[in-house]
């Protein structure tokens, strides 16, 4: 049974991954705060008596079928409204970017030079236009398994597919940034 303190300690690990894969599929940064925070209640509410160990494959179910709910309720508010496209650019915040927040954490930037630390973000711009360019279950498998570094078995288990599903989605999705990366001059 997990403690409150290691339930604490698991979220605080996962919500700025959580969040940017949330991001990558629903492309709104207040859905995707939303769409976390939901997930985070409902494992604490619902399974947050489980064993620390389970902890991380049941989030990451909860989170999809936040996600995929969402989804649903958009469809839903787009049949019932269909003006709702007016209003869907208001209030973005273009300026945050929660990838490079997350990499300005980390040690050794600042000996970086300027044009380096530019070239680098223009990048990692590069990099998360390709990924949302995907398809969702492609992006989906690709960021489990690559982002949240899961095996196939458990990135089969959150997407609730077969573990030959994800290869080849993993594959076609590796195959697809490849190409198009290679295309705007960037070489893996």
């Amino acid at each position: 049974m997990a403690t409150e303190r290691e339930l604490n300690d698991f979220l605080k690990s996962v919500e700025r991954r959580a969040f940017k894969r949330s991001l990558y599929h629903v492309r709104d940064e207040d859905a995707a705060l939303d769409i976390v925070q939901d997930s985070m209640m409902k494992l604490a509410e619902h399974y947050g008596d489980k064993p620390v160990e389970e902890l991380p494959m049941l989030f990451q179910r909860i989170l999809s079928n936040s996600t995929l709910d969402w989804f649903r309720r958009q469809k839903t508010r787009n049949a019932l409204f269909s003006n709702l496209g007016d209003f869907e650019h208001a209030g973005d915040d273009e300026d945050f970017d929660l990838l490079e927040a997350y990499n300005a954490d980390e040690d050794g930037e600042a000996a970086e030079s300027p044009e380096d630390q530019t070239r680098r973000k223009q990048m990692l711009l590069q990099i998360e236009e390709e990924l949302q360019a995907l398809p969702a279950r492609q992006r989906e498998a690709f960021l489990l398994r690559y982002w949240e570094e899961m095996d196939v078995a458990e990135t089969a288990a959150a997407m609730g597919c077969s573990e030959g599903s994800v290869k080849t989605h993993c594959s076609r999705a590796v195959h697809a940034l490849s190409k198009a990366l290679r295309a705007k001059g960037i070489q893996p």
